[in-house]
């Protein structure tokens, strides 16, 4: 009895007082087996006495030490167990939570930058061809209502394509010099549908090279907001669209020769309807591919945006 009685004091009371309440246990275990064998024929104490309890003892001690050693090791690999769930938990909340603020402000930048662009060109030339109707002016009235159809079905194009992920559908069919050199003259049929002398102009410098699809949609959604601004806040005369090609980068600058502005407000917050994100929506594309974004204007003297962007290793090496 007194062997399990030794594992029961280490497992109910305290280390410091479960070693000597064992030690008393020995003793009077060998006190016991001494006083047993005093009415015996050798009638005095032996070492096996002393031995067997105190080995026992001994045993029990330090079998029971390693099962709570192991027992609080096991209970600590739990505790682990379960802060490294929590934390894989909060880490893929965390992940979701960025993916859908990243994807939203995509949606942002892709929604400016296309669809509503074309909605405000389909409503200024939808105002235009009333003015021509009221005039009487049947034939301007239908060219312009033709480039409202036009403008609706690229803008459902880019919808069908912005649903799918996919890049600009002029991307698609054309490469991005023929595009760029597309929308700068469909900026100025535009332009002259609503009135206006702006005369739009694309040029390229250097050899082009074969761009991942994102290079050439950042260049395009660039492209098309500078001009979008061209239109709608410089009244400029004449617009030049620069593609340049430049060994280890690929540039390129709108210049315009409007009334102009100071490019410290450029960097103001967006607007509460949803307008004055372009700049802000630009900056952010050209940050995820270690862009960079310049602008020089001046009040009267007209406006430049200069965009740089480093070519991957392979592109700058062709």
């Amino acid at each position: 009895m007194a062997f399990p009685l030794f594992f029961l004091q280490l497992h109910l009371l305290p280390r410091g007082l479960a070693l000597p309440a064992i030690a008393v246990s020995t003793a009077l275990l060998v006190g016991t087996l001494w006083c047993h064998s005093r009415g015996g024929s050798d009638g005095g104490l032996q070492l096996a006495m002393v031995l067997g309890p105190v080995f026992g003892a001994v045993f029990a001690v330090v079998t029971g030490l390693a099962y709570r050693a192991l027992f609080v090791e096991a209970e600590n690999q739990r505790a682990v167990a379960d802060q490294l769930r929590r934390a894989r938990a909060e880490l893929a909340k965390t992940q979701h939570d960025a993916g859908m603020l990243a994807e939203r402000e995509r949606l942002a930048r892709e929604i400016h930058d296309t669809l509503a662009q074309g909605f405000s060109s389909i409503i200024l030339m939808g105002r235009s061809a009333e003015k021509a109707l009221d005039d009487g002016n049947t034939t301007a009235a239908k060219e312009r209502l033709r480039t409202v159809q036009d403008t609706a079905s690229a803008n459902l194009a880019e919808a069908r394509s912005f649903v799918r992920g996919l890049r600009s559908p002029d991307l698609e069919e054309t490469g991005l010099v023929d595009t760029l050199r597309r929308l700068c003259e469909k900026t100025e049929t535009e332009a002259a549908a609503r009135g206006s002398a702006l005369r739009c102009r694309f040029e390229l410098v250097g050899t082009p090279v074969e761009l991942p699809n994102t290079y050439q949609t950042t260049l395009l959604r660039a492209a098309q907001a500078s001009l979008a601004n061209v239109w709608a806040h410089a009244h400029a005369r004449t617009a030049v669209v620069t593609l340049s090609f430049l060994g280890a980068e690929v540039t390129l600058d709108v210049f315009d020769d409007g009334r102009g502005f100071e490019p410290s407000t450029a960097d103001d917050p967006a607007r509460g309807d949803g307008t004055g994100v372009g700049l802000q929506s630009l900056r952010e594309r050209l940050s995820a591919l270690d862009g960079r974004l310049e602008i020089e204007s001046a009040i009267g003297e007209g406006t430049v945006i200069a965009i740089r962007l480093p070519l991957p290793a392979d592109e700058g090496a062709a």
